[in-house]
């Protein structure tokens, strides 16, 4: 498969080179399966198409091949494969359970050497473990676990990252250009957006680089919400409906292991309409969290956490005059929803329709080096230099204040991580940032409009 060489491409190419991939062989059949992040990781190592199609037929066995993988496993004694594989720490038993997703399999056993050397498997980890078959392991125990170990374990390591790098690569690229760099790299097709449209795209991003921020998405199907969490981070973690524990979301008191939020940079609701909490408990605590990143639980005392909170939710319709019928009951709670930052109207971005029309045709950052960098911009503190820079104008509370300038410094870092820009290009996200907590305003001044009087929110770039 060859690269079109448009200019944008050629530029792509020529200033990050092999960092660089062809975002089209992600959409292989035999690749897509995997994870965006996963698979632009193997491309980047093989070149060649038939090779990189070898590795994951070898290696990543499809869900119907369980038993025929199993029973190599039983025959040769040991097998490689490519998962997301997972650990739990059994301290009753004095073991390290391991999850295998691709066999389906929730009780085999890791070596304590991988949890010790790579830590974030506790938490899931991408990469290509050796699993043997062990009939002797656990004789004379009365603990029942499938009779596989993790022996040895390569996690999918990305590249040296430097962020100075990549900040001197942006400043080689126009503003509109580094746009369209960084929508290709996500996996579309810039030329299908309008230029409003493509910094909505681009503020989905915005909790992946800034810490502690709370955003809501509504909109249509097939708009790429979900896709876009589940395939451009390493850090993230996505609830899609059914009910959810404290011990799973914050701490789990009897495993003593910090929860989702104190190991993400990024918690997703997804379909919010579906989720369910176990217990009053944890609506309580998450609008805790969502005030300052702190949170607590049974022996875990002051806990913090940068976690991003994000909401998604689709809706049936193009326009709504109001959102607030499409949220679930705890999220109609004003002390609830003033916590949010801003509104992302995902009715205003076009559906994704067609992968030769609308998924991107060239090439772009690979995803696992994307994800780096953004992991290590939420580091990055450009607060101070956005309030010396934009003035904000209108009856803003604390909270209002904070939704902008969390946005706002989600947005610079994205488009400005050299931080030069000049007047008019400073205008454009200031307005994205500012329309987004507007709308958050708006919809208390619905639900309690004698609390939260109408107002409207503006801004003046200074200088």
């Amino acid at each position: 498969m060859v690269i079109a060489l448009t200019s944008l491409n050629e530029k792509i190419i020529k200033v990050f080179g092999e960092l660089a991939v062809d975002k089209r062989l992600a959409r292989m059949r035999e690749v897509a399966r995997l994870p965006r992040f996963i698979s632009e990781y193997l491309i980047s190592r093989y070149k060649e198409p038939n090779e990189l199609v070898q590795i994951v037929a070898e290696y990543y066995p499809d869900p119907s091949e369980r038993d025929k993988v199993l029973n190599r496993l039983k025959l040769e004694g040991s097998i490689k494969l490519i998962d997301e594989f997972k650990v739990d720490v059994d301290l009753k038993h004095d073991i390290y359970k391991l999850h295998i997703p691709c066999l389906q399999i929730h009780d085999a056993l890791a070596s304590e050497s991988i949890v010790k050397n790579y830590e974030r498997i506790l938490s899931g980890l991408w990469g290509i473990g050796l699993l043997e078959y062990r009939s002797d392991m656990m004789e004379g125990s009365s603990v029942s676990v499938t009779p596989i170990l993790l022996s040895d374990f390569k996690p999918f390591q990305v590249y040296n990252i430097d962020l100075k790098e990549y900040i001197n690569a942006r400043k080689k690229f126009t503003l509109q250009e580094w746009i369209d760099v960084l929508i290709q790299s996500i996996g579309l097709n810039p030329n299908m957006y309008d230029e409003q449209s493509k910094l909505l795209l681009l503020m989905r991003l915005v909790p992946l680089v800034e810490g502690n921020v709370n955003m809501l998405e509504l909109g249509p199907r097939a708009t790429g919400k979900t896709y876009l969490y589940r395939n451009i981070s390493y850090y993230t973690r996505i609830y899609a409906g059914g009910t959810i524990s404290p011990a799973r979301l914050f701490f789990d008191a009897r495993l003593k292991v910090v929860g989702d939020i104190g190991a993400c940079d990024a918690v997703i609701f997804d379909e919010v309409n579906r989720v369910r909490f176990s217990s009053p408990e944890v609506v309580a605590k998450l609008k805790d969290y969502m005030v300052d990143g702190h949170f607590e639980r049974a022996t875990l005392k002051r806990a913090y956490s940068d976690c991003s909170i994000i909401f998604l939710g689709n809706l049936d319709i193009s326009m709504p005059t109001s959102f607030i019928d499409y949220l679930p009951d705890f999220m109609r709670d004003t002390a609830f929803l003033d916590r949010i930052h801003g509104l992302l109207p995902g009715w205003e971005l076009p559906k994704i329709k067609k992968s030769e029309i609308h998924l991107a045709q060239g090439c772009g950052l690979a995803v696992d080096y994307l994800s780096e960098i953004f992991h290590q911009l939420r580091k990055h503190d450009v607060q101070s230099t956005i309030e010396g820079m934009v003035e904000l104008v209108g009856d803003y509370t604390i909270r209002d204040e904070k939704g902008v300038f969390k946005l706002l410094s989600g947005l610079f870092k994205l488009l400005f991580p050299h931080e030069e820009c000049d007047k008019s290009e400073l205008k454009s996200i200031a307005s994205i940032a500012v329309k987004a907590r507007q709308r958050i305003a708006d919809a208390l001044t619905r639900l309690s409009p004698i609390e939260f009087r109408k107002k409207t929110l503006g801004f003046v770039v200074r200088g």
